[in-house]
């Protein structure tokens, strides 16, 4: 069974500095990563869903020239967990790898 965490609890965890609760009602975080081009976009993605496959923990992405932006939830609970903590450093410590720097989740 998948507990849940609070929005702050997620943002108080270390390694997810690069994201943001971008919904608290129905706890949703979310990063963009800028990627500065559509080829290295498609390299993030990739490597995110073997990630997420890994994890059997399926992100929302979306792809615009230059940049990647990810959202996380546990679907199965509507809500946050630790599963999105894993995932969200994961993610970030893969961009950090590629030289991707992360940017302002807005409009996620």
């Amino acid at each position: 069974m998948v507990t849940a965490i609070t929005p702050d609890e997620f943002t108080a965890a270390e390694g997810v500095e690069d994201w943001a609760v971008l919904d608290a009602a129905v706890p949703t975080v979310g990063a963009a990563f800028e990627t500065g081009s559509f080829a290295r976009g498609v390299d993030l993605i990739a490597r995110i869903g073997a990630l997420a496959d890994a994890a059997n923990h399926h992100p929302d992405v979306d792809l615009r020239y230059p940049s990647v932006t990810v959202r996380l939830s546990t679907h199965e609970i509507s809500g946050l967990s630790e599963r999105d903590v894993a995932l969200a450093r994961q993610i970030s410590a893969t961009a950090r790898e590629l030289g991707i720097r992360a940017g302002s989740p807005e409009g996620s």
